[in-house]
């Protein structure tokens, strides 16, 4: 394997025994993981384990808290009173659990965990809920029973992805909507989807899908993993916009935020059982300063296992067609990539590089191609590590594609700087073709980052205020036509 990464690439050749210990390093972690007794997928399984379940007649439901010394189920049973009847037993590795019987809980009945631990005590949604709301009223967020009385059926149960390769539309719910409100999955599914089958798109991606309770985050501070955002509908509104998306044959994607996660302590995993570093690092090393959100440990067992299943999850469940990982760059250096600029190959194998986040990584690869081997997995990264988007049969970590995420910042750097006369066509050139032998790209001229965080989208930089009175058929705007004829040139030079 080792040998047709180092074939293609022979600047890899001095860090070849790097690679080699990297690649052994993952060998070694599915070995630790599975103890040779089960398969990765079925290591894998900690949500149908962790959580509230309605198994045999009665409730289960298990946390796992380390540093808890008492914990009980308060919430619509219990008047938000402890009671010990609710009250949670250890268990072995703990685990804390209780069984309840059939009566105890009825569909959208709110509920939390209240942990006490040396010196303290909180409240705290569960790590492994499945529907968590917010109040209207108090915009507190609790978790919420989701039993409904028939469970949705899916219509299209066996879909594949298309052969040719993925053409991209990417949305976000929430803003997809013209009125002045926050979208809906309904609203989606019946206004935007026929629209995005029209205009010949194959796959859609979405973000913002995991519960996070700060909506200008746009998805990506998340609290609650294995909850669909509540913002946009309910589990089954989801489930009826990808089977809708699937008749149409359309693949759906998600961006799955496994980089990082909130410092909220209610809401989030931090903090969750009295300590800072039940899934996270301890001291700085925990806390990404520049989004101020919290760093996961990704050489724990019990963080693999919860961020491992937390991919089951959403595949099973929810029959998505793969992930585009966010924040990659941020997850794989201790520097998190900032005011770093990868200008050598040193940079992808000193001692800044988080050999456990790129083992998750290829864990994570690994496992959502064994479950759907036709599954996409994107890597959103900006340093070019070398593999990232190689086959694990390659040497490399197993996604199927990485982002050219070069490319929009570059096109936003010309249009801003050089008029569009001057542009330079052979560094147009370079900047659109440059890319690994061994690995697909995903190209796009523009994305959220440059829309979102900042700056303008591009038809904006290029129109500017003649967007708002010289849109319409009929007015001569030179402009506008100047405009629209680049932006469909940019489009055209950057898909070819």
């Amino acid at each position: 394997a080792l040998d047709r990464l180092l074939a293609i690439d022979p600047y890899l050749k001095p860090y070849q025994k790097v690679i080699q210990r990297r690649l052994s390093k993952i060998i070694e972690a599915e070995n630790r993981l599975t103890g040779g007794k089960m398969t990765l997928a079925d290591f894998a399984s900690g949500h149908e384990y962790f959580g509230l379940h309605f198994q045999n007649n009665q409730w289960v439901f298990r946390e796992w808290a380390p540093n808890a010394d008492k914990i009980f189920l308060v919430g619509d049973m219990t008047g938000w009173l402890e009671e010990e009847a609710f009250a949670l037993k250890r268990l072995d590795n703990d685990i804390w659990e209780i069984r309840l019987p059939t009566d105890t809980f009825k569909h959208e009945d709110l509920y939390r965990l209240r942990i006490h631990w040396p010196g303290g005590e909180g409240d705290r949604i569960p790590a492994y809920a499945r529907r968590v709301v917010q109040d209207s009223t108090t915009l507190i967020f609790n978790a919420q029973v989701w039993f409904p009385v028939s469970f949705y059926q899916w219509q299209c149960r066996n879909f594949r992805l298309p052969a040719e390769a993925p053409f991209i539309y990417e949305a976000h719910i929430g803003m997809a909507q013209e009125e002045e409100k926050i979208g809906s999955f309904q609203e989606f599914t019946s206004n935007v989807l026929p629209r995005i089958v029209e205009s010949g798109y194959n796959t859609i991606q979405l973000m913002a899908i995991q519960e996070h309770p700060y909506y200008g985050s746009f998805g990506y501070q998340v609290a609650n993993f294995f909850a669909v955002s509540s913002r946009f509908g309910t589990p089954d509104d989801l489930k009826a916009l990808i089977d809708k998306a699937h008749s149409a044959g359309l693949a759906v994607l998600m961006d799955i935020i496994h980089s990082h996660a909130v410092t909220n302590e209610t809401e989030g995993l931090s903090r969750f059982d009295g300590t800072l570093y039940q899934y996270f690092h301890d001291g700085p090393r925990g806390r990404h300063k520049l989004w101020d959100s919290r760093c996961f440990d990704y050489g724990r067992h019990q963080v693999l296992h919860f961020l491992l299943s937390n991919c089951r999850f959403w595949l099973d469940e929810y029959h998505l067609d793969g992930f585009r990982f966010d924040g990659i760059t941020s997850m794989l250096y201790l520097h998190h990539g900032m005011n770093k600029a990868f200008t050598t190959y040193d940079d992808y194998f000193s001692d800044e590089v988080d050999e456990d986040a790129l083992t998750y990584l290829a864990l994570a690869n690994k496992l959502t191609h064994t479950l759907r081997p036709d599954a996409v997995t994107i890597a959103e990264d900006v340093s070019g590590m070398p593999g990232l988007a190689a086959s694990q049969e390659n040497g490399g970590f197993g996604f199927d594609y990485r982002f050219a995420m070069g490319v929009p910042d570059n096109w936003i750097k010309l249009i801003k700087e050089v008029s569009d006369e001057n542009w330079p066509m052979g560094h147009l050139w370079h900047e659109l073709t440059n890319r690994r032998a061994d690995e697909n790209t995903i190209s796009y001229a523009e994305s959220h980052d440059q829309a979102l965080v900042g700056d303008k989208s591009i038809i904006f930089r290029l129109i500017a205020e003649d967007m708002y009175d010289h849109m319409s058929i009929g007015d001569d705007n030179i402009r506008v036509d100047r405009g629209i004829a680049l932006h469909k040139m940019i489009r055209l030079i950057t898909l070819a």
